[in-house]
This record gives C-alpha cells, sequence and structure tokens, in this order.
C-alpha cells in the first residue's frame, strides 16, 4: 500500500507550499501512524462541517485528551486544532474551485460558523481571500485572450 502521506501546511505565514501539500510522514517517528491515526483522520474528514473537539477526536481512540494531543504533534507535526483547520481549508480550496456555492455556503460546508471568521482564516492561511482565490482559479482555467 506504500506510505501515506496526508495534507499539511508547511507555516502559518505564507510562505512555502499551499493548502494541501503533502507531507510524508514517516513510520517510525509517528506513534499514533496506524489503525488509530487512520480512524481519527477519517472521523475528522467525515466531520469538518462540525465543532470537533480535543475530547472528541481523542474520544475516537479511546485516549485522553492531553496524551492524544501529544501523541498527534508528535505524529504530524501539528497540534490536532491546526491540522483540522488546515483539512478544512483544504476542502473550502476545492469546493471554491467550483462557480456553485457562495462564500458563506462554502463557510458552512467546512464548518465555520460565520463567512467573516472563514475568510480571516482562510486568508491567514493562504494569503488571499476566499473570493480572490475563486477569482484566481476561474482567471487559470480560461484560455488567455490576446487583444490586438
Amino acid at each position: 500500500m506504500g506510505t501515506p502521506t496526508w495534507s499539511l501546511r508547511k507555516n502559518q505565514q505564507g510562505s512555502g507550499p499551499g493548502p494541501g501539500f503533502p507531507v510524508e510522514i514517516p513510520p517510525q517517528t509517528s506513534p499514533l501512524l496506524s489503525p488509530r491515526f487512520r480512524r481519527v483522520i477519517e472521523y475528522i474528514q467525515q466531520h469538518l462541517d462540525k465543532d470537533l473537539s480535543l475530547a472528541e477526536l481523542a474520544a475516537v481512540v479511546y485516549m485522553s485528551p492531553y496524551h492524544f494531543a501529544r501523541l498527534f504533534k508528535c505524529s504530524t507535526g501539528v497540534p490536532p486544532h491546526r491540522f483540522v483547520v488546515q483539512q478544512r481549508i483544504a476542502r473550502a480550496c476545492a469546493i471554491l474551485a467550483m462557480p456553485e456555492p457562495s462564500i458563506a455556503q462554502v463557510s458552512r460546508m467546512v464548518g465555520f460558523r460565520s463567512p467573516s471568521h472563514f475568510t480571516t482564516v482562510f486568508r491567514r492561511a493562504t494569503g488571499i481571500t476566499p473570493k480572490g482565490y475563486r477569482t484566481g482559479t476561474f482567471r487559470e482555467d480560461r484560455p488567455g485572450r490576446e487583444g490586438g
């Protein structure tokens, strides 16, 4: 099956690759990289539209929140909350590539309580607003128009 890769951002300041950049997590340094860890990742992906608490994620793998947070950060390099936010932003990017759902609908689909909070977090993670991202995506899809 091969070594799994998970979608992680390199840093918060916007330098380096954008959201969804695959980062390989070597099994020998990943105590949670097991069926338990995959179960948490699947749970996060299935419930991105809901509030996900540390206690809820820890309960999925039958650990205390403190122990789970330590092992999760050791496995992924980021705390659980940041990982969830990164996954929400990656999903939002995929949805924003389609013209139909409004920004407000996208924000609800990926688990943000308000479009303004979604815009703030999205801009902090990607360096561009959701509307700017959507506009840029559609410009890239259209063939260049040469005027003359």
